[in-house]
């Protein structure tokens, strides 16, 4: 039997929302509550004490990145990740898988593990379910995932059924790798958008009581209604007392949408990479600052936030420092972006809390215009393309 990880406060009684708080090392973590991306050891452009000051105490950082560089070794010198990026809040790391799988033509796959070539400088190196729990634990992170395979969206049944059981095999010896008492692991249920997978997943992962339980291989270009049925044929099957995280979800209606369906935890580079492409959460929706009508704007972007971005600065301005491409810019819009998503988890947990929560969310998407989704799928296509063809083009 693991150890508690996970503490389960309220539910709401409209929806399957529910509030929670995750046991780590570092102090208890108020859920639902989504992790900023710090892939390399650092939340882009801002330092650790503005991430906390934003209302975050636990964020993401990958295997992968660290792995290459700077050397999992060079983290252990330092004393671990925490003292090495100078957070003292929870970390969560991810083993690297996605990052791996979804550099194709620089990878090769088989029941040992994958092969894979840097995409920095073309080197070979090789993991295995028990390389990415020894590299993980070495960093320190106070919760841990397992190796998984992570396919694309097209592939057929077949190969996602292989992909799965490759993944629950893996899963296994990561469990059976573990030695460190003071972290927990979770394991990744897969199945592309197979209801018979996902289930088969899901019931052969809880079998072997993980601490946590995560949601992947989803937002990978699929239409959302299907990762929404998906996210609900799986959520059925996880235990109540643990906690259940969907990968790589991060838009303020997905949030929500997650949270309706009782997911815990959240994490996407969308708030933040967004945010350095001049584009602005606001309760209305998202807001591109290089618009013409921001030119002489003399309100912040959001006259109902106080973040600090809102309270000091025009929309004039902003837009005037993403014309000249000042460095400034990306900052003021990264903390615009994830002290928007921070207010927004914190009034979702309120309102699981208060009994109101699906009035809460109808409100907010009553109001708020999602990015088109047409021009959502055809983004993720050029971004995973590009991705791909970066991946070519190494030696």
């Amino acid at each position: 039997m693991v150890e508690r990880s996970f503490r389960l406060v309220k539910t709401c009684p409209q929806t399957k929302a529910r509030a929670g708080d995750l046991i780590t090392p570092r102090g208890l973590v108020p859920s639902p509550v989504f992790l900023p991306v710090g892939s390399q050891a650092t939340v882009k452009t801002l330092t650790p004490d503005e991430v906390k000051s934003l209302g975050y105490s636990m964020l993401l950082a990958n295997t992968y990145h660290l792995y290459l560089r700077p050397g999992i070794e060079v983290i252990e010198k330092m004393g671990g990740l925490h003292q090495f990026m100078g957070w003292d809040g929870a970390i969560l790391t991810d083993s690297g898988g996605y990052q791996i799988f979804s550099l194709a033509a620089l990878r090769k796959v088989n029941d040992e593990g994958v092969v894979f070539r840097s995409h920095i400088d073309g080197s070979e190196h090789f993991l295995t379910p028990e390389l990415a729990i020894q590299f993980q634990e070495t960093l320190g992170a106070d919760i841990i995932m397992v190796l998984d395979e992570c396919p694309p969206y097209s592939k057929s049944f077949e190969e996602i059924r292989a992909s799965a059981e490759r993944t629950h095999r893996w899963a296994e010896r990561c469990l059976k790798a573990k030695k460190r008492r003071n972290q927990t692991l979770y394991a990744i249920v897969q199945g592309g958008v197979f209801p018979q997978l996902r289930e088969q997943s899901a019931t052969y992962l809880t079998s072997l009581d993980f601490a946590g339980y995560a949601i992947g291989g989803l937002s990978l270009g699929e239409p959302k209604k299907e990762t929404w049925r998906m996210v609900e044929e799986t959520v059925m099957l996880l235990p109540e007392d643990k906690p259940r995280y969907l990968m790589g979800v991060g838009s303020p209606e997905d949030l929500l949408e997650g949270i309706a369906r009782g997911i815990d935890l959240f994490d996407c580079a969308l708030p933040t990479r967004v945010a350095r492409n001049g584009a602005f959460f606001t309760p209305t929706g998202r807001v591109n600052i290089r618009n013409a009508v921001y030119r002489s704007q003399e309100k912040p972007i959001d006259s109902t936030c106080s973040c600090y971005t809102c309270r000091h600065f025009s929309a004039a301005y902003l837009r005037h420092l993403f014309d000249c491409e000042e460095l400034l810019a990306y900052r003021l819009a990264t903390i615009h972006n994830l002290g928007f998503i921070s207010n927004l988890m914190r009034e979702a947990r309120n309102a699981i809390l208060n009994g109101n929560f699906s009035s809460f969310k109808d409100n907010f998407l009553a109001h708020y215009q999602p990015t088109d989704e047409e021009v959502r799928l055809s983004q993720k296509q050029k971004w995973l393309k590009s991705r791909a063809q970066n991946s070519q083009a190494q030696p």
